[in-house]
This record gives structure tokens, sequence and C-alpha cells, in this order.
């Protein structure tokens, strides 16, 4: 017997974490709200000017990986009556998409039921749409996820947040393509930098998961990707390595960028200089910019009563 209506909240995320390439992510207090319900015809909203320019019609991400849901369990609701709204950016290496996949995919299977998917199934599934799962893994199960996917299967472990880690994006004012910024990689690497990423995500896993902070301004630095993304992202390079001298953690390219990502003591003196540093090293490269201060989500995806209520619901279907 499937449900009338449902509503979902998911969080964004920030992928890689420096060397974690494609492998460790984590969900951040940003959300996009998706409600859905059966109807005779497919009608999609937009709440908010945030995600205007995408289709509406059946085309649209969200009504497509509903569709598959349904598929995988053998049920047909072909119509739907989608609303959705976000304040996750588009485009700026924040998990726009994942979240969109997971919101789809989650209110799809509430609509199920009993013939609802399990969690870890909706996990595979968006895995292997994504083809990584470091976004859509903390958009389902929040906190840090730990993930392996080897095409067909995803083994993922999920890290408690150290209490004192605060997160800093400042979001740049130019979009960049996933697409863009995984083209300009390259096809092979050296075994030194194959070492240099392994020992440094291995540590980074490591620091985070026994809260030793410090050890982060070691454990973020990469060699698989961010050198060569610093081509097309004015002030990735200066920031990469002076933003720990004025008060992060450490630093990352947030996903494929263009944002950038840095961890801060939440009890520091110093965030306001962190933020105006990088603000300053993306305006010297005449690139304006946002900056947005939030705390690692820890729930992950939940069901909420209506479009932007950020208060979870009891009853929980996701097995």
């Amino acid at each position: 017997m499937t449900q009338k209506k449902v509503c979902v909240r998911v969080p964004a995320s920030s992928a890689n974490l420096g060397p974690g390439f494609d492998t460790i992510g984590i969900a951040l207090e940003m959300y996009l709200w998706v409600e859905m319900e059966p109807a005779e015809k497919t009608e999609i909203n937009f709440v908010g000017d945030r995600l205007q320019g995408l289709p509406t019609d059946k085309t649209n991400l969200i009504f497509q990986v509903a569709q598959q849901i349904f598929q995988v369990a053998g049920v047909e609701i072909p119509e739907l009556k989608i609303s959705v709204c976000s304040e996750i950016p588009l485009t700026r290496g924040l998990g726009s998409s994942a979240s969109a996949i997971v919101a789809g995919m989650v209110a799809a299977n509430a609509l199920l039921g009993e013939k609802a998917l399990p969690k870890l199934e909706i996990f595979r599934l968006a895995t292997a749409l994504e083809d990584h799962p470091d976004n859509v893994g903390p958009s389902i199960f929040g906190g840090i996820i730990v993930a392996a996917w080897d095409g067909s299967e995803v083994h993922h472990i999920q890290l408690n947040v150290p209490s004192d880690l605060k997160v800093l994006a400042v979001v740049p004012h130019f979009q960049l393509a996933t697409e863009v910024a995984r083209n300009i990689l390259p096809i092979q690497y050296s075994r030194k930098d194959a070492v240099y990423n392994i020992s440094h995500a291995s540590l980074l896993a490591t620091a985070l998961a026994t809260g030793d902070l410090d050890k982060l301004k070691y454990a973020m630095r990469d060699r698989l990707h961010e050198p060569y993304r610093e081509r097309i992202i004015p002030g990735l390079y200066p920031v990469k390595f002076d933003a720990t001298d004025h008060g992060a953690l450490g630093v990352a390219l947030s996903g494929a960028g263009p944002t950038i990502l840095a961890f801060a003591d939440r009890n520091s003196g110093r965030k306001q200089e962190l933020e105006n540093y990088i603000i300053n090293t993306f305006r010297n490269h005449s690139i304006g910019a946002d900056a947005i201060w939030m705390s690692p989500d820890t729930r992950g995806v939940v069901f909420v009563k209506a479009l932007q209520d950020h208060t979870e619901v009891v009853n929980d279907t996701l097995r």
C-alpha cells in the first residue's frame, strides 16, 4: 500500500576533503526539500529562485530517479506532483545533484509503503547513478562518510563528527560544471602521487575519527585533483597553503569546486579573520564570493512536515 504524500529534507555535502578523492565526504547544514505525491498529470514546481533554469517536465532529475525506484520495486506511479525548495547553490561543488538524487529516490521509496527498498539499496542505486559515493553517502546518512565503490557494491563507514568542528564554505560567483572539472584531470598518475594521496587520505580519515584536528593541516593536502583544478579556479592555490595561517584547521576544494571549504575550531576567535582572508583572495582575482558558516549535518535525509520545515518527523520509514 502506497502513501499519498511525503516531504524529505536532504543535506548538502562536500566531497573529497582534499585527498579523499571520490571516497570521503561530509554532510552540511544546508538543505534541499522535496515534496512528492502521485498525481493525474506530472507537475513540478520550484519554490524560490535558486532552481531557475532546471526542467519542470519529466526530464527533471528528481522525477527520473523517482521512476527508477518505482521500476526497481515493480510499481507504476507514472505521474507525480513534485515541489522543490533548495538552499544549495547549483554547480558550486556542494552536492546539489547528489542531494536531488537522494531526495527523489528517498521520497519515491517512501511512497511505496510496504514495498519500500532497504536504505542500503537506495545508497547503492544513488552511488551507481553518481558513480561515486562521497556525496550521496553523507546526504543519506549524515556526518562524515568514508566509502568504497567497485562499480556494483558500495561499502561505507560513518564517522562521528568532532564536536569542535565548524565549516566555512566560500562560494565564488561563478559556476563550474563537474564535467569540466573532471575533464581537466590526467588519465594516469605517478606512483609517488598515488602513495602521497593514500597516506594523506588515511591520515585524514584517522584524524577525523579520533578528533585529532591538528593533523588536518597536513592531512587535507592532495595531488590527484586540486593541483590541476587550480588552473580553472583563481585563488585556490594561495588559499590552500596560506589559510591555516589565518585560523583554518585545514582547507580543501569542495568537490569539483569552485567552492573552497575550510575547517575551523568552533571556539576559535579567528573565524572572521579566516573568512576575510579567503573572500579577499578571491577579490584579488576579481571574483566575488559569499561566505557561509555551517555545522556538519549529523542526521542525513529525514522526513519533514512541509517544505523548509527543519523539524524531523518521528515516523521515519526509511529502513
